[in-house]
């Protein structure tokens, strides 16, 4: 691939819109005439068996000026994950492409968003640690998300949004412990007109010492008169602009028992979750 001299790896600006459609524009600075080259989208971590349906190719258009544009529309089917894109010179092995640099990142159009239907489909540019351009998707129907979250005392309120399916009689959010599937607690769901709340006493979440880090996550099960999913519904925050809560939206943490200390915080996939400590200064 010939690249500008200032410039060793392609470059994209993207435009995200609201949905799920992003626009990528790069600088190639091609050097020689030829075919033009496709954009590439391989999802993270899996198995590279041809590409059915782990890689997406976009094909790009000239634009004038060393640019080339390549569009991944709203209607795409990419599967939930992290996709890296990369830039594919024609008649190239899909090992040979180019990985691409993140440029300008327009996301505004994230913010604030009410889909109309229960399928949400969110993509997001981000840039990697390492310095990449990568497409963060999610693909949930129903969904459930997460507004805001309020204490009172060693009690936690979520109120959110449901979309795609409606609240039974019998409605409940249970947190599962990660790696013991029959540790779940269990608490009333309320909520109308596509709505929901919940309220979570922390310290129900273990009924003796924790002595090594419990990841608790939250599920909300609509009830049986709504055509409950079989696993239920995971409650999450994915209707804006932030690809990774993990290390951001992190709550203060509170006591959930003696020597216990619960912290309520986002997955990297930004799954609501409580994470349980052990808590040294009340073990004393």
């Amino acid at each position: 691939m010939t690249v500008s001299a200032e410039r060793q790896t392609p470059r994209a600006d993207c435009t995200a819109g609201p949905d799920g459609g992003i626009t990528f524009d790069l600088d190639l600075r091609r050097g020689e005439a030829g075919e033009t080259p496709e954009l590439l989208l391989r999802l993270r971590g899996a198995k590279r068996t041809g590409g059915r349906g782990n890689t997406l190719r976009l094909p790009l258009s000239p634009l004038g000026g060393g640019r080339l544009r390549a569009v991944l529309p709203g209607t795409a089917a990419p599967a939930e994950g992290r996709w890296d894109v990369y830039v594919r010179e024609p008649g190239a092995d899909d090992d040979a492409a180019v990985a691409v640099e993140p440029g300008i990142r327009d996301v505004r159009l994230l913010m604030d968003r009410t889909p109309e239907t229960g399928r949400i489909a969110v993509r997001i540019p981000y840039p990697t640690v390492d310095g990449r351009l990568a497409v963060r998707c999610w693909v949930r129907s129903p969904h459930a998300e997460a507004g805001p979250v309020t204490f009172d005392g060693g009690q936690m309120t979520v109120e959110g949004t449901l979309y795609g399916t409606r609240l039974g009689d019998d409605a409940r959010v249970e947190a599962r412990l990660t790696g013991a599937p029959d540790r779940v607690c269990r608490v009333p769901v309320a909520g109308k007109e596509g709505t929901f709340s919940f309220t979570l006493p922390l310290d129900r979440l273990s009924p003796g010492p924790v002595t090594e880090q419990q990841l608790w996550m939250l599920w909300l099960l609509p009830g049986t008169g709504a055509g409950e999913p079989a696993d239920g519904v995971r409650i999450s925050r994915i209707l804006d602009d932030v690809w990774d809560r993990k290390n951001s939206f992190v709550y203060p943490g509170r006591s959930a028992g003696e020597g216990i200390r619960a912290i309520p915080c986002y997955s990297a996939d930004n799954d609501l979750c409580v994470r349980l400590v052990p808590d040294p200064v009340q073990a004393r």
